[in-house]
């Protein structure tokens, strides 16, 4: 079977002919036409009697006697039922029935303990406890009164005396870092100490770094004057553009060479040999997957 290409199935999948994929030839068979279950569609189906006329007889029902919803629903009598009720709960009272004393008593007031059981607090009674006498705490220590003056720029305002000026040098700490310095300088006997044991990380910061000192610079040499020609440079012609016959190039037009177009004919009248070709994938369903899609 050839393809869109022109090409045969066997060159392009390596069989003889390549199968649909939507279906596997079975015929159609629309599922409005199809029954639920086929399997009862085709064999004998169950048969039941007739249905059985309305009567007075139990021919109709399925039970063969008539049988009552309640038992006794009619024959209960709910007052007398009540009463026999009653009777049990009264026998179950072996002495005489439970009356309260007295009636509940009203009190008369707030705060009044009458009717109560256990009658008047002593915690709650108005009555005054016994104090004992006030005792006066005696006179405060007398002070002279504060100064005025927030302090700042009042003298004796605050509890220490004012300090006594002393006189002190315009360039005193010059002085004192110049002699650090010079004693500093009298200890040092060689250059600065340099370990080689210290740790030190794989990449420096600065890769131009370096611990030797630097060279001198270079002197720079005298400049050569040039020789200036007096005549102005002059360029030959202006560019030339290039219109289709090489106006503009540095080489003449190609002179043309004839060569006739020929067509060569093979001599050799024998077949040609072309081999087979080579093994081609294609998706292949299996024998099971066919018979579950049926």
């Amino acid at each position: 079977m050839a393809f869109g290409d022109g090409k045969s199935d066997m060159e392009r999948l390596g069989i003889f002919k390549e199968m649909g994929y939507i279906s596997i030839g079975d015929k159609y068979s629309p599922p409005n036409n199809r029954p639920f279950n086929e399997s009862a569609h085709r064999s004998r189906q169950m048969q039941a009697g007739g249905t059985a006329q309305r009567c007075a007889l139990q021919n109709g029902f399925f039970e063969k006697t008539f049988n009552r919803i309640f038992e006794h629903e009619a024959l209960n009598d709910q007052i007398r039922l009540a009463r026999q009720y009653r009777n049990q709960q009264a026998k179950k009272i072996l002495g005489k029935a439970f009356l309260p004393s007295n009636a509940i008593k009203k009190p008369c007031g707030s705060g009044s303990y009458y009717g109560t059981l256990s009658g008047p607090v002593e915690a709650m009674s108005p009555q005054t406890q016994p104090r004992k006498p006030h005792k006066s705490l005696g006179r405060n220590i007398m002070t002279s009164p504060g100064k005025k003056g927030s302090g700042y720029s009042y003298p004796n305002v605050t509890l220490s005396s004012i300090e006594v000026y002393a006189s002190d040098p315009y360039d005193r700490p010059k002085e004192i870092l110049k002699k650090k310095l010079l004693s500093h300088h009298s200890k040092v006997k060689a250059g600065p100490f340099s370990s080689n044991l210290h740790p030190k990380d794989f990449f420096q910061d600065n890769p131009y770094r370096s611990n030797r000192p630097t060279a001198q610079a270079h002197k720079t040499l005298p400049s050569i004057k040039k020789k200036v020609s007096p005549v102005p440079f002059k360029p030959t012609s202006p560019s030339k553009r290039s219109g289709g016959m090489k106006a503009g190039t540095f080489d003449t037009y190609p002179s043309h060479s004839a060569d006739p177009y020929i067509i060569r004919k093979s001599t050799n009248k024998e077949p040609v040999f072309r081999p087979a070709p080579g093994p081609k994938s294609t998706p292949v369903k299996s024998i099971i997957m066919h018979n579950v899609i049926r």
